[in-house]
């Protein structure tokens, strides 16, 4: 029930995410074009976000494994490997998904695609050779889980959504900062004026608080999809251990950046299992605290 729920669930909010930061992006386009008496910067702001978005929404999954240096394998350089993604993925009801490794000592894994049918699993050789095999099929799950889940398709909607309305509200602030010298001397200036700042309080607020929306839904995703996982492996210590693993690892993983990090089992950066918690540490997290996770896992009743 958790799975088919959510399922519906994150359809439902990506139509209504898109809505959202369409609004958003609409509103800075008309607050700016209204400022400086140019209709084009609200269709500029229009269409180039629909083409932003759809460009990134077909070649995401692309980009994200250049960006993460992960190579394809076959069935044969990756049995093992292929018979437990193959597994979880018919106790899943899944299609089978395309599989990459990254070169890399850090226990780590993803999953990115539009949607089951164009889905990608990505694990570090870390997780390869310094888990078990139960620990990697909690891990494989989770990922798969996200799949399943539609977590990949809502998730790129939102660092695409992000991206872009932080990218105009740059460009429309240096608008408001320059532009509005320039029309000092325009016959409705007391007008105008009060839409530049109107507009330079948007662009200054809005990747802000797109940001930290993104943030937070990925927090709750990565909760949904551990508990998604382990319904589909019906062994939720096998993730737990593999968890612990990861908050005991101390190294970053290279080829990882900001784009890229909410994507992650855990966060790929520099991991100390005695980190510093708290509501406003956490609210700039990508991920909820490995504790926090290993306990709820550790709570569940199968």
């Amino acid at each position: 029930m958790i799975t088919y729920s959510a399922i519906g669930q994150n359809k439902r909010r990506s139509v209504l995410l898109i809505f959202c930061f369409l609004l958003v992006i609409i509103s800075l386009g008309y607050v700016f074009s209204r400022a400086y008496g140019q209709p084009s910067i609200l269709l500029f702001a229009v269409v180039f976000s629909s083409v932003s978005a759809l460009m990134s929404y077909y070649f995401s999954d692309s980009i994200t494994l250049a960006m993460s240096h992960a190579k394809e394998i076959s069935r044969q350089s990756h049995q093992e490997l292929f018979r437990v993604v193959e597994n979880l993925s018919i106790a899943g009801g899944l299609p089978l998904p395309r599989i990459y490794v990254i070169d890399d000592t850090a226990i780590n894994a993803f999953a990115t695609g539009r949607d089951p049918r164009h889905a990608v699993v990505c694990v570090t050789t870390g997780a390869l050779t310094r888990l078990n095999k139960v620990e990697l099929e909690g891990v494989l799950a989770h990922e798969l889980s996200h799949i399943g889940n539609y977590d990949i398709r809502f998730m790129t909607l939102v660092v695409v959504l992000v991206g872009i309305i932080t990218l105009l509200a740059d460009w429309f602030f240096r608008i408001g900062v320059w532009g509005g010298r320039r029309r000092s001397n325009d016959r409705e200036g007391g007008n105008n004026q009060i839409f530049a700042i109107v507009g330079i309080v948007l662009a200054i607020l809005s990747p802000i608080i797109a940001t930290l929306i993104q943030l937070a839904v990925s927090r709750q995703r990565e909760y949904l999809a551990d508990a998604s996982g382990s319904l589909l492996t019906r062994y939720p210590e096998g993730l737990a251990s593999a968890l612990e693993k990861i908050a005991q690892d101390t190294e970053a993983l290279e080829v990882a950046n900001k784009a890229t990090a909410h994507l992650y089992i855990a966060s790929p950066f520099h991991l100390d299992s005695k980190q510093k918690t708290g509501w406003l540490v956490n609210l700039f997290n990508t991920h909820p605290p490995l504790q926090d996770r290993i306990k709820r896992l550790r709570e569940m009743n199968l």
